[in-house]
């Protein structure tokens, strides 16, 4: 049995460490402390607050009349006609994961059920401050292997697939 080494190990080893760095969790922004709330929409029931995050949106539901928290049993979201994914805090808001680039000037639709009642409430996300598309464009590598996920793993999944069958080709020589 032949062993894989000298650089073949030691390029293994850089590739692995690289893609880890790459696709290493960062900091969980639904924990981190979200800007001041601004309401977006409301209801006779429910007004709808908004606020941005490191890595998303904040979102709040509270009783129209007393400013109380809504218990909310079901809540969907959809940003310009796109579902997008809701996560409940310890603090009772949502967090929902987008980019900078989603976020700016966007449609919010969000659907909650409460009490037996479900409500449609819908606004436009006006965030102070949000970066422009040039300015995300300038921003460099780290926003596109941030933005773009999904590729960076199936790239570490291919180095991972070439490097078994190096090896496999190597110990069946």
């Amino acid at each position: 049995m032949r062993c894989v080494s000298g650089p073949n190990s030691w390029l293994a080893a850089g590739v692995l460490a690289c893609s880890s760095l790459v696709c290493a969790a960062q900091l969980r922004a639904s924990d981190s402390a979200p800007a001041p709330l601004t309401p977006v929409a409301h209801s006779a029931l429910v007004t709808l607050e908004a606020g941005p995050a490191p890595a998303g949106l904040v979102l709040r539901l509270r009783h129209t009349a007393d400013e109380t928290p809504v218990s909310v049993t079901d809540l969907t979201v959809s940003v310009d006609g796109r579902s997008q994914l809701a996560m409940r805090r310890a603090d009772g808001s949502w967090f929902v994961p987008l980019s900078d680039a989603i976020i700016t000037d966007a449609h919010l639709e969000v659907v909650v059920a409460h009490d037996g009642i479900r409500e449609i409430l819908s606004g436009r996300i006006a965030i102070p401050g949000a970066r422009t598309g040039s300015a995300r464009n300038a921003s460099g590598t780290a926003s596109v292997l941030r933005d773009h996920k999904q590729m960076a793993w199936w790239i570490l999944n291919i180095a991972i697939v070439l490097i078994a069958a190096i090896a496999i080709s190597r110990r069946l020589s």
